[in-house]
């Protein structure tokens, strides 16, 4: 009977994520709490992230950032979107994140309430977005990408068999239409995320 129920939710999850095929059939919360629709964005070039406030890649929201005002004019939007799952990394209120991020790294692109990305009470959005790209893998001839393999082999031989989100700043590609492009692991390097971006938003203008 319990095997039943489980066989039935996991196919009302299935069914549940295929009647939203779009990003933009999701709504989220803002960073004061208020319902956003994703449908908001249609046209833009999003770069959507998990982030953490007191993990070691943290200095990435500089980079982000900077990102953000090079190519802001040019249609591209970060959605930020904070998570305690890791290494509860990332604790305090959503405004107690968002003033050390102004504070730190004057961010300037909008940045929505805590969510979890993986497990029971993961946000649907991420459902989705963990279906359309998978994880690739981390690049182990890197330093840090062989150091964050073996520390998750550790735990589980077969992690890079499942789509979850590893670790803080996992990053999403969505295209002007809502297409998600492509998933980045928080090692890969920022310069080749910027390449793809670049790319993107080139295409915009055609």
């Amino acid at each position: 009977m319990k095997r039943m129920f489980f066989c039935l939710m996991a196919m009302m999850s299935v069914l549940s994520l295929s009647a939203q095929s779009s990003i933009y059939d999701f709504t989220v919360k803002d960073d004061a709490g208020k319902d956003v629709s994703l449908a908001e964005y249609k046209g833009k070039v999003l770069l959507i992230v998990n982030t953490a406030t007191r993990c070691g890649f943290t200095p990435q929201y500089k980079e982000l950032e900077a990102l953000y005002e090079k190519y802001a004019k040019e249609g591209f939007e970060i959605l930020d979107f904070p998570c305690n799952q890791f290494g509860e990394q990332a604790p305090g209120t959503i405004q107690e994140i968002r003033q050390f991020c102004t504070a730190n790294f004057d961010i300037q692109f909008p940045q929505f309430d805590k969510i979890e990305v993986n497990g029971v009470n993961e946000h649907p959005l991420y459902t989705f977005l963990k279906a359309q790209k998978g994880f690739g893998g981390f690049d182990t001839k890197d330093q840090r990408g062989k150091f964050m393999d073996d520390m998750l082999r550790k735990r589980d031989a077969d992690f890079d068999k499942k789509s979850d989100i590893k670790w803080n700043f996992t990053k999403f590609l969505v295209s002007r239409d809502g297409r998600v492009l492509k998933r980045y692991e928080p090692t890969d390097q920022m310069s080749d995320i910027e390449a793809d971006i670049l790319t993107v938003v080139e295409d915009m203008k055609k």
